[in-house]
């Protein structure tokens, strides 16, 4: 029992943070790209390749993560 009950705070915890981030991302397509993001406008193509905004998320949910794995070693 104290297995499946780490596992559901578990499933919680990465759901706040997937939702968080969803709430984020939403937020920050207000703003303009990162410095390092691709964009490429052509007359009727847009291609945008956000690596650097990439890059912050992984760095950012790597960090979380790991601190939670942590809290269940």
């Amino acid at each position: 029992m104290r297995e499946i009950g780490k596992l559901l705070i578990m499933v919680g915890a990465v759901t706040i943070i997937m939702g968080l981030m969803i709430f984020l991302i939403s937020k920050m397509s207000d703003l303009k790209w990162l410095p390092g993001d691709i964009v490429i406008r052509k007359k009727d193509f847009v291609f945008i390749f956000p690596i650097t905004t990439m890059i912050i998320i992984s760095i950012v949910l790597t960090v979380i993560l790991n601190i939670i794995g942590k809290f269940f070693k």
